[in-house]
């Protein structure tokens, strides 16, 4: 029997253990066979590593890890979110994408964000602590079309280990406190995120037990009655109520604006299937999420543009220089281009065009940055071997940084690359009373503010049924149709780019995965500035600038850190390596079924 949310008890249940436990052990790298998982949770890898060992595929695997996610990781993986997925199918030796993005509810429109006060885009933080910024949950429809289209297990086995964790409790960690604790102000405004994530009414202590029964009983439910219980009935009716009438405390001051979601919305969203992109580079084809994702076309358009160039391990410098402006370049289309292809025409076949690359790549320079941003190109089928730069562009929009990836892959040769994401850290804030998890920001994804008149057209506004535009950006890598690498990250805007630098450091550079993932980083996305990790600043600053870059520091969140990938590299037949950040976020977490060399 459900029992209904007023009456479900509290919602939290977090209880200091009586003295400091030591968190779970974390390794950033494993090689073996049988399969492997790498995610940024070791309570997530061993769900993934335990399914693959009961003959699970790596596509029951990565949902179970997403499914366990969502207790360890609510702050960036939630069943209030949404994400996109690559998968290679061993036995048909093709790759599939699924595109669980959120959507807009159908009376959004492309001023919904504006003020009619001012005439201005609501501030940011506002739009994101709001009922407005809320987009209709993807994850579980996807979850259900990827098992029924791919799996071998049902979506009640595979919640089922998460619930226990929800019950029994996690030990909690210096990140989770530390993510607790940047959202503490907005989440005592929230009476039900304040009674889930503050219990007491303090931040959960590192080294405490942090349980949630409320999830435990949700995934239990949806065991029961199946994802149709979100998109057809009570819980989506439970969701909508909330974007609609956010538990606001009556006592704060705090100005959460009431969302548009009807529980219409859930009953029209569906999980997308979607042709990946492909681009050759280097004679290996790498495949990625299309638009409304912009990670494909992105990072499929860099690697064009740095396929025209010869770069060498021996000077790594020249190597980045031209990272940096392939990426300034990539992301100057991105912004004019890209957007919900339902709702917008998106000229993705020329924007992946060996043409419009050579064109691109003709105004780099080989000894000095061009000043950004720089202004798009013109995919339009008809290039010239160089043609001068532009003048207008549009900023770069914000995307925020925090989501979460994870790899998996099988005994049979499966390979699953998985994004998935609330957006900001905690989302909107929201929690749904009684059930265990947040509600997204997504839709602030979106360009909250139209263009003035007379300026070119923005793909990424706000509308009815839309998409908002992603950066997310799993990402598989295959050699002869098998696959050699499957890798991606969190980060927002910097996922392109971390993506990017992690292939130029495999593929071009010559370190090997883990060396790649641990290597310094840094973020170009057609700003003046290059954001930058402070040990990339110390090992090439000094260079980069007399090449005309200027960078800074990467401001965060977190400070100074970007991304925190996971990736897979396939060594030889039946032989996998499994990587995680060693450090970054607190390190990761890679396992393999039988370790091995």
């Amino acid at each position: 029997m459900l029992v209904p949310a007023s009456l479900a008890g509290p919602a939290h249940a977090s209880a200091p253990a009586p003295a400091p436990a030591p968190p779970p052990s974390r390794q950033p790298v494993a090689t073996g066979s049988g399969g492997a998982v790498s995610t940024v949770d070791p309570d997530a890898s061993r769900t993934a590593l335990e399914v693959l060992r009961q003959g699970g595929n790596a596509m029951d695997a990565a949902i179970a890890a997403g499914a366990t996610l969502g207790v360890t990781e609510p702050y960036v993986a939630a069943i209030g979110g949404g994400g996109y997925l690559t998968y290679y199918d061993a036995k048909k030796r093709r790759v599939y994408g699924i595109d669980g993005r959120e959507t807009a509810p159908g009376r959004m429109s492309a001023t919904s964000f504006v003020d009619p006060a001012t005439g201005k885009a609501l501030p940011f933080d506002e739009a994101v602590t709001s009922g407005l910024g809320v987009g209709v949950p993807g994850t579980l429809a996807q979850w259900q079309s990827a098992l029924r289209r791919f799996g071998t297990r049902d979506l009640g086995s595979l919640l089922r280990p998460a619930a226990r964790i929800a019950d029994k409790g996690f030990v909690v960690d210096q990140e989770f406190h530390d993510q607790t604790a940047v959202n503490e102000a907005r989440f005592r405004d929230i009476v039900p995120t304040r009674e889930l994530f503050l219990p007491g009414g303090k931040v959960p202590a590192v080294g405490s037990t942090f349980r949630n029964p409320d999830l435990a009983r949700t995934y239990r439910e949806i065991a029961r009655r199946g994802p149709g219980w979100l998109y057809r009935g009570g819980l989506g009716a439970e969701v909508a109520r909330t974007v609609r009438k956010p538990p606001v405390d009556p006592k704060a001051a705090r100005k959460v604006r009431p969302g548009l979601m009807e529980p219409r919305d859930l009953a029209a969203y569906g999980a997308l299937s979607k042709r990946p992109t492909r681009v050759s580079y280097r004679g290996m084809d790498v495949y990625g999420m299309p638009p409304s994702s912009s990670g494909g076309s992105t990072v499929g358009e860099a690697l064009n543009i740095l396929g025209n160039f010869h770069l060498d391990s021996r000077d790594p410098v020249r190597a980045l220089h031209y990272y940096l402006e392939a990426s300034k370049l990539a992301y100057a289309d991105r912004g004019r281009y890209v957007g919900d292809p339902a709702k917008v025409a998106v000229p993705l076949e020329e924007l992946l065009s060996s043409g419009f690359a050579r064109e691109r790549a003709c105004l780099i320079k080989p000894d000095r940055a061009a000043a950004a941003p720089v202004a798009p190109g013109s995919p339009d089928g008809s290039y010239t071997p160089c043609v001068p730069p532009g003048r207008s562009t549009r900023a770069l929009a914000y995307e925020g940084p925090q989501t979460t990836h994870l790899v998996v892959a099988d005994k049979w040769g499966n390979v699953v690359a998985y994004n998935v994401s609330i957006e900001q850290f905690g989302g909107s804030g929201i929690t749904v009373p009684g059930r265990g998890f947040l509600l997204n920001n997504e839709l602030t994804d979106f360009t909250l503010q139209p263009p003035a008149p007379g300026s070119p057209p923005d793909p990424n506004l706000p509308g009815p049924g839309k998409r908002p535009r992603s950066s997310m950006a799993p990402t598989l890598v295959l050699k002869d149709g098998r696959p050699r690498l499957a890798l991606g990250t969190p980060g927002g805007s910097t996922i392109i780019t971390t993506v990017l630098q992690i292939l130029l450091n495999r593929i071009d550079l010559g370190m090997d995965l883990p060396a790649a993932l641990a290597a310094p980083r840094a973020t170009q996305r057609n700003t003046p500035q290059v954001f930058a990790e402070p040990a990339f600043i110390e090992r090439y600053g000094r260079a980069l600038a007399a090449r005309g870059h200027r960078l800074e520091a990467f401001p965060g969140p977190p400070q100074g850190v970007i991304g925190a990938a996971t990736a897979l590299e396939i060594l030889r037949p039946g032989v996998v390596q499994a990587v995680a950040e060693p450090v970054r976020r607190g390190g990761g977490s890679a396992l393999v079924v039988r370790p091995g060399r």
